[in-house]
């Protein structure tokens, strides 16, 4: 126990002592979370984008051009070479529409996904919801919910790819580099076996991420309120699982490979893909329902979606309970194969 206390030690003062790196683990997800909470902080609804050249005739006020969905932009003061500039910009899908009223021409793009549906607003929007009822025996019922920020849906997928991040090249990228430098070869002639060496660098890294996590999440939380409604014991849970698996997927990296280049290119060759589709910036509800199911594959996945649930939606143990399992699954693979292809050497 000794030795095992000893190397946890030892290896977790290495990393607290590098304090470039100690502080980036903790500023990073502090930045990118701030900085997204900011950048889609606004109450933006604005759908479309329309220029418009001429004063709007009167009674149109109400209809079509008193949209909150669309954002209307006012060039009346170009001149006439520039108008040619802004029939440029609706080719070039910078604007959704144009409409001249000096001309009383409208200018839309046949290849923008949205020219049909402002052809129809702009043409159809003097129907109103009775007219519409009536004509189609459709009533409208309304659904009243909880705002969900896009920050509140952001912070366990920024979460999740820091710990991705902090476990695979805080553990893999630091044992090749000792077994580069020789230090593995002095570690072997001791008493340490490999599964003792290869438990306290898991415990070290686990101690190190969960603690960065925790002060990420409350530092952020205290000045963006973040949606909470679940348990955060189950939240914890879902986090430490994910950590435990995270490491064990990069002492695969580490078990043989003895060039840092190569185990650096291996890992970011994991990473990339895990981060792009394990849904951390968007969802995957409208991807292709293969890639939804090769999604789950990744560790990163399923605590983004594990801790999603709980914090917007309140879920409790049960309904994560697919996603810890997967996890706990994936952990004892992944220490699986690290023990069977570890090389002191």
């Amino acid at each position: 126990m000794k030795q095992f206390t000893a190397i946890v030690k030892a290896r977790t003062m290495e990393f607290v002592r590098d304090r470039g790196t100690f502080f980036w683990n903790l500023i990073f997800p502090f930045v990118l979370v701030i900085g997204f909470s900011f950048a889609f902080s606004g109450n933006n609804d604005e759908l479309f984008k329309v220029g418009l050249i001429g004063e709007i005739p009167a009674g149109l006020e109400s209809e079509f051009f008193s949209l909150d969905q669309i954002d209307f932009i006012d060039y009346s003061e170009e001149g006439t070479e520039e108008r040619e500039e802004l029939v440029e910009k609706v080719r070039q899908h910078q604007l959704d529409m144009l409409v001249d009223f000096s001309t009383g021409k409208y200018f839309l793009n046949q290849q923008s996904p949205n020219a049909d549906v402002l052809r129809v607003l702009l043409l159809q929007r003097s129907i109103g919801v009775s007219e519409f009822s009536t004509l189609t025996g459709l009533s409208e019922q309304e659904v009243t919910g909880e705002d969900i920020r896009y920050v509140d849906w952001l912070v366990p997928g920024v979460i999740g790819m820091n710990m991705l991040f902090s476990c695979l090249f805080g553990v893999g990228f630091v044992i090749v580099r000792y077994r580069k430098n020789g230090v593995l070869k002095r570690i072997k002639a001791t008493p340490v076996t490999p599964l003792m060496f290869i438990s306290a660098q898991m415990a070290s890294r686990f101690i190190i991420v969960i603690i960065t996590s925790v002060v990420v999440f409350v530092g952020t939380n205290l000045f963006l309120g973040f949606t909470m409604k679940g348990s955060y014991f189950n939240l914890l849970l879902i986090t430490a699982l994910a950590i435990l698996c995270m490491i064990s997927l990069g002492l695969i990296f580490a078990a043989r490979i003895k060039s840092e280049e190569l185990a650096s290119g291996l890992m970011n060759l994991v990473t990339f893909p895990m981060i792009i589709f394990s849904g951390v910036f968007f969802s995957l509800e409208g991807m292709p329902k293969l890639m939804q199911t090769f999604s789950k594959i990744f560790p990163l996945t399923h605590f983004v979606e594990g801790a999603r649930d709980i914090m917007l939606e309140g879920a409790g143990l049960t309904a994560i309970l697919p996603n810890v399992l997967s996890l706990a699954g994936m952990t004892i693979l992944f220490l699986g194969i690290a023990s069977l292809v570890f090389n002191w050497d």
